[in-house]
């Protein structure tokens, strides 16, 4: 173990074998989280959907209920075994290990959904990465976004850096200490940062989460 703190992300999640604790199991936005699974089948009902940061597979294992297909993906094969593990319908859910960054994937799809991850995209690289996926999913290929909101005296961000991303300092289970990107975009900042690259753009915001859904032009 060393003293230095890591900012490798994708080293952290390989540590973590779930999602639970920081991102999705909090008690106090369950019913938002209830909600935004309605709506989750409404948008994505019927879809082929690429998933991208699947982890454990939690989101997956929802998606698997009502969507056509999905192809769930994560950089982390450790991680992807864990979601196999659900044993999930296997004529519906398929998993690939591909960088959410740049997903080089195969397929036909005319959806994306990515829970939890977008808040660890550098502000710098969003439009970079809409039109990786844009060349995926295509024009008018439905996005999908869940992400954490910010609460107030309860977020504990280590740093802004230069061009506005926020950072959190979190330990591994080994001690290791990493400094992981974690944005808490305002619906102005989404829609300043998003708008010219969606169309039907729509927000929803809960006390603890946040979700949008757009096409991509």
């Amino acid at each position: 173990m060393t003293n230095a703190v890591s900012t490798d992300m994708a080293a952290y999640y390989a540590q973590r074998d779930n999602f639970d604790e920081e991102d999705i199991e909090n008690p106090e936005g369950m019913a938002a989280l209830d909600e935004i699974m309605e709506k989750l089948e409404e948008s994505l009902a019927g879809q082929r959907v690429l998933e991208l940061a699947c982890g454990d597979g939690y989101w997956t294992d929802e998606l698997a209920g009502f969507a056509d297909y999905v192809l769930a993906t994560d950089i982390n094969p450790g991680l992807l075994e864990i979601a196999r593990s659900r044993e999930l319908p296997p004529e519906v859910v398929e998993f690939v290990v591909a960088d959410a960054m740049d997903p080089q994937v195969e397929g036909s799809f005319n959806a994306c959904f990515a829970g939890f991850w977008w808040s660890h995209v550098r502000r710098q690289d969003q439009a970079d990465v809409i039109a990786r996926l844009r060349k995926v999913i295509g024009k008018d290929g439905l996005l999908v976004l869940v992400d954490n909101s910010w609460l107030e005296g309860r977020t504990a961000i280590a740093r802004t850096d230069a061009d506005g991303n926020t950072w959190q300092i979190h330990a591994a289970p080994d001690g290791q200490r990493y400094e992981i990107v974690k944005n808490y975009p305002t619906d102005s900042a989404l829609r300043k940062r998003l708008g010219p690259l969606l169309r039907d753009m729509r927000i929803h915001r809960y006390d603890h989460y946040w979700m949008l859904t757009g096409r991509l032009r």
